[in-house]
């Protein structure tokens, strides 16, 4: 048994986010199956909604609802959807194509709902310019961080994944100086050197993974997504459970303390939703029941 590889590789130069949700009276199984055998982990790596893992009668895991909250006129919001698939290349033509031959070959089952594009920006940073993910866990740390290894399980080497799209007002952000900006993020965006004196708002501090009981390590695999004017990031978060994410949420929104991160000043989760990737066996995504 093995994890989705796609999951710890290096970020691609492009991506390709698409959202399905199942149509009511369809025969998904058949559907679902051929998609399973397309799928490699890779250059596709595969979620599954809590909705679908219930249509499926896959009894395990048992996925929770993605916390909505309206706190201190932040807003998050819960977005589900019944499958999710994280599409990883170089060419953005050829994702194009992936994407559409993927939604002709599930529409007899699902229908696509949302695609998001997305790119990786200066070798990994934000529309910011601060870097993406720097505190991620490496090596063992990651894969210990990232898929659940339980001995004689049928979820060893699955994962949880965590998925936000974050609208960025750029117009905003440039009214902070410099110095404001890196207080806002913690770091100092011109060596990604993070700051003793940060506020107690700075992102940074916020989601400081070793700050939580138990620890709260993740692994974060965000990249920036554009459409027409707009743009942010696509915050993709992939764990051994859920745990982790859920408490960094909740500090974020000043839920743990009255403090919320300062991030939300120039930027606003427009999506949420959690999903259970699968682990492969012989090279094929492997569900118990199918």
């Amino acid at each position: 048994m093995t994890y989705q590889r796609g999951i710890l590789a290096s970020l691609p130069q492009a991506a390709r986010y698409l959202s399905f949700n199942a149509l009511p009276s369809a025969d998904i199984h058949t559907v679902f199956a051929q998609l399973c055998a397309l799928v490699d982990g890779e250059q596709i790596v595969l979620g599954l909604g809590k909705s679908l893992l219930q249509r499926l009668a896959i009894n395990s895991p048992k996925l929770p609802n993605f916390p909505s909250y309206t706190h201190m006129g932040i807003h998050i919001p819960s977005t589900p959807h019944d499958l999710w698939l994280w599409l990883r290349g170089d060419d953005r033509g050829e994702l194009l194509l992936s994407s559409q031959h993927l939604t002709r070959l599930l529409a007899p089952a699902f229908v696509c709902v949302d695609i998001v594009e997305g790119f990786c920006h200066l070798g990994g940073r934000d529309l910011t310019g601060y870097e993406d993910g720097t505190e991620n866990p490496q090596g063992d740390e990651a894969v210990r961080a990232a898929f659940v290894n339980e001995p004689d399980s049928v979820l060893t080497g699955s994962s949880f994944v965590a998925v936000q799209q974050w609208q960025h007002s750029m117009s905003t952000f440039a009214t902070y100086d410099e110095n404001e900006q890196d207080n806002m993020m913690g770091r100092r965006r011109r060596d990604n050197e993070e700051l003793d004196d940060a506020p107690e708002s700075a992102h940074v501090k916020r989601t400081a993974q070793e700050s939580f009981s138990p620890e709260a390590f993740l692994l974060r695999r965000s990249m920036t997504w554009a459409t027409g004017v707009n743009g942010g990031l696509m915050f993709v978060a992939f764990g051994h459970s859920l745990q982790a994410f859920s408490q960094q949420l909740r500090r974020m929104v000043g839920l743990e303390d009255g403090i919320s991160d300062a991030l939300f000043k120039f930027t606003q989760p427009t999506t949420g939703a959690y999903y259970w990737c699968p682990p492969l066996r012989d090279g094929k995504i492997y569900l118990p029941t199918l």
